[in-house]
């Protein structure tokens, strides 16, 4: 089985994935929308609201046919399976001038892209708090979701306590913010010990 991703209507998300589950069951096809933890301040209070790390997007794990293919198109608040692929290859006969167009309406996404968006999401579609510590303007990841992936952390907003993230999604390189736990160097000696 290999991932797709699909465009769809901002903010339906959630009815696209619902539609998804009805038609088809979880060994068919799988649908994810990875989301992101992070934390927000209001009034003084912390809340950890749970926001879409890619608005607009659902990927979908299954084996693609034409049946499926056709099934999924019929889904309300579907824009258009993404192609990160050539789109199309024109062959063209002189003699006749007829054109042969073969067209690609989806392409899977590499491995290499989807696998660093799987561990950080780990077994779930939401990627969690990871504990880090900052040291002479090092990031050190703890634990967490982050922990490897301390080369991809360009920014660490202290006071938001989120980090700015490099991932590549879908033939591009996006920077998303996630939440973070820092931790103080007392936390950190006590966690050694």
């Amino acid at each position: 089985m290999k991932w797709y991703a699909l465009y769809v209507r901002s903010g339906g998300e959630e009815i696209v994935k619902d539609h998804l589950n009805y038609y088809f069951d979880e060994q068919t096809l799988y649908a994810l929308i990875p989301k992101r933890k992070v934390p927000e301040k209001k009034n003084g209070i912390i809340f950890h609201n749970i926001k879409i790390l890619f608005p607009g997007y659902v990927l979908i794990k299954t084996d693609m046919n034409s049946s499926i293919f056709y099934k999924i198109k019929e889904i309300p608040n579907l824009y258009k399976f993404v192609n990160i692929g050539p789109i199309y290859s024109k062959l063209t006969n002189n003699k006749n001038s007829k054109k042969d167009i073969s067209i690609t309406y989806f392409s899977a996404i590499d491995d290499e892209e989807i696998s660093p968006l799987l561990q950080l999401l780990g077994n779930t579609d939401i990627i969690t708090y990871s504990k880090i510590h900052l040291e002479n303007s090092e990031v050190y990841v703890n634990s967490g979701p982050l922990k490897g992936m301390e080369g991809k952390i360009k920014k660490v907003d202290r006071h938001k306590k989120r980090a700015k993230v490099l991932i590549k999604f879908m033939g591009s390189e996006k920077l998303v913010e996630l939440g973070v736990e820092i931790l103080s160097s007392l936390k950190i000696s006590n966690i050694s010990n």
